[in-house]
């Protein structure tokens, strides 16, 4: 399966390369901004204003990131900040810049919320391995995947790949989740991916949060333009214009704005955070 999606992704960039024009800006992106809907929304209204065309390929931030090293991208927006400053340090990527954030949380098929109850992030981890209860993990090196390992980590020093209830998907974020509700499990998500697939699901949804609000699931979005010193074609002009404006107030204020079930998915923070 693994194999099948990153044979779909490279043709995807190879389509987009070369069909690319001047006037294209070349992004690549997670999941959760493409699922979100995030991207949809901008890109007209970024092509109105300033003539370019926004075209995105949506994978997990490490793979985003192998696309900037191969120089089949302008642009990343990812989530991950640890391994996007090595990158960064690395010489693959320049100018990397804050946009937003929202938060990670634990969700559950409705059927595990008493078991649950009360319990904290770290105590609903233990009870998860002392009761074999499935955990679905995306295990495509994504931010979410990266944040997802670093839970368990902190809780029992070690990640549970070898594990039987662990299961790894090999799928994006809306994907997973489905797999989940349909297993009867539990999941790491972005809380903005999550209302979306609250929304996709039109009311008949039996996933429900079980864990939120812990500060250590911060859930931080940056931008990156690639290196041009490192690949000579990438088009650092269209991608330091974007950058402009994402961080701009017109940009924050879109980000701000986006809404699902009139919930914000995302909150800006451009020039405010602090790492």
């Amino acid at each position: 399966m693994k194999k099948s999606l990153a044979l779909l992704a490279l043709s995807f960039i190879t389509a987009l390369s070369l069909n690319a024009k001047d006037n294209d800006l070349l992004m690549a992106t997670t999941t959760s901004t493409d699922n979100t809907g995030l991207l949809d929304a901008i890109a007209p209204i970024y092509k109105l204003k300033t003539g370019v065309d926004i075209k995105w390929v949506a994978v997990g931030t490490g793979q985003a990131l192998e696309m900037g090293k191969n120089c089949d991208a302008d642009i990343l927006f990812v989530h991950s900040p640890k391994v996007e400053k090595e990158f960064v340090k690395d010489g693959y990527g320049i100018d990397r810049t804050a946009v937003m954030y929202n938060d990670f949380i634990l969700v559950a098929d409705s059927s595990l919320a008493d078991k649950f109850k009360g319990k904290d992030l770290k105590q609903i981890f233990e009870t998860i391995k002392k009761d074999d209860i499935k955990f679905f993990s995306r295990g495509d090196k994504s931010g979410t995947h990266n944040k997802e390992l670093s839970v368990w980590k902190s809780v029992f020093g070690q990640t549970p790949e070898k594990e039987e209830w662990y299961n790894q998907t090999g799928q994006g974020m809306i994907a997973t989740i489905n797999i989940a509700s349909e297993q009867k499990g539990v999941t790491l998500t972005d809380r903005g991916t999550f209302i979306k697939y609250e929304d996709n699901q039109k009311g008949k949804n039996n996933m429900v949060i079980v864990s939120e609000g812990d500060k250590n699931l911060k859930n931080f979005y940056s931008v990156i333009a690639v290196n041009p010193k490192h690949c000579a074609k990438a088009d650092y002009e269209n991608a330091t214009e974007f950058i402009k404006w994402i961080t701009s107030d017109e940009g924050q204020k879109f980000v701000g704005d986006f809404k699902l079930l009139e919930k914000p998915l995302f909150t800006p923070d451009a020039n405010q955070r602090k790492e």
